[in-house]
């Protein structure tokens, strides 16, 4: 499991790459810095936190995981 500080950090390094994006975007389409920066803005507010939810909500399903066999020795019925 993920500490809560790793999905931060790759949360916000996320957005940091996204904002980019999409102030270059939003400057394609609206020939202004500060329209595209504006829009950019709230893409990545937006984006970072259902970012943030998403890999916390993951975090906690164990759905698809691989356990080594440390982990494995450890759930009941492991073994039989």
């Amino acid at each position: 499991m993920e500490t809560t500080a790793r999905t931060l950090a790759k949360a916000l390094s996320w957005q940091t790459s996204g904002l980019i994006v999409m102030t270059l975007i939003g400057y394609i389409f609206t020939g202004s810095i500060s329209a595209g920066g504006g829009i950019a803005a709230v893409s990545a507010t937006t984006g970072f936190a259902a970012y943030f939810l998403h890999e916390r909500v993951w975090a906690g399903v164990g759905w698809g995981r691989r356990l080594g066999e440390a982990g494995a020795r450890m759930l009941p019925g492991a073994g039989r």
